[in-house]
């Protein structure tokens, strides 16, 4: 799977992710992988960010597309807009790429099978399956890393200043201990918008 992971910290948010790709127990490291970015940016101005995806490789693909196509509108800009966005998304998901939402029988509503972080001057957001929004105030991470993330942020959020090195030892942490993360990390920074 993957490590994100998001920091918001000093006005500063940051997005980080590892670069590996797997495909069940075949690994495709950068030398092999000539995408392996797992962050995307959208929007322009005031109103770009960042968008980060795990789960299936094809996800990101299709958000990639989503992001570009000029007829969705995109709206990251706090949690309401990011659950709208995706509300709306969903038919578009469905009936343009196919996503098949067949899930389990207790779920309340069809699963997008996307969990993402989202990073833009507004703040940190995560979005996950059933397109539940969640606003970060420090840090989070999502993947199959992101337990160990978790625990190095933690331990570090209060003694570093740098959100970009509370990032970084995020991603480092997943990729030491998870075998489906691995070296070397992208980071994307962004100014918050003073509150």
């Amino acid at each position: 799977m993957s490590t994100i992971v998001a920091v918001q910290k000093n006005g500063k948010a940051v997005i980080a992710a590892d670069s590996l790709t797997t495909f069940g127990d075949l690994r495709m490291g950068v030398p092999y992988d000539a995408s392996s970015d797992k962050i995307q940016n959208y929007g322009h101005g005031t109103d770009a960010g960042y968008f980060g995806i795990v789960g299936s490789a094809a996800h990101a693909l299709v958000m990639e597309s989503v992001l570009k196509d000029k007829k969705v509108k995109i709206d990251f800009s706090d949690r309401m807009a990011v659950f709208e966005t995706f509300r709306k998304l969903h038919p578009v998901l469905k009936d343009k790429y196919f996503l098949k939402t067949k899930d389990e029988d207790d779920d309340p509503y069809e699963a997008t099978h996307i969990d993402a972080l989202i990073c833009n001057p507004n703040g940190i957001f995560g979005i996950y399956s059933l397109r539940e929004v969640s606003q970060y105030a420090r840090f989070w991470a999502i993947g199959s890393g992101s337990e160990y993330a978790l625990g190095a942020m933690f331990a570090l959020y209060d003694r570093l200043k740098s959100p970009e090195d509370i990032a970084r030892a995020g991603v480092e942490a997943g990729c030491e201990f998870n075998t489906a993360s691995s070296l070397p990390l992208t980071m994307y920074t962004v100014d918050l918008k003073k509150s």
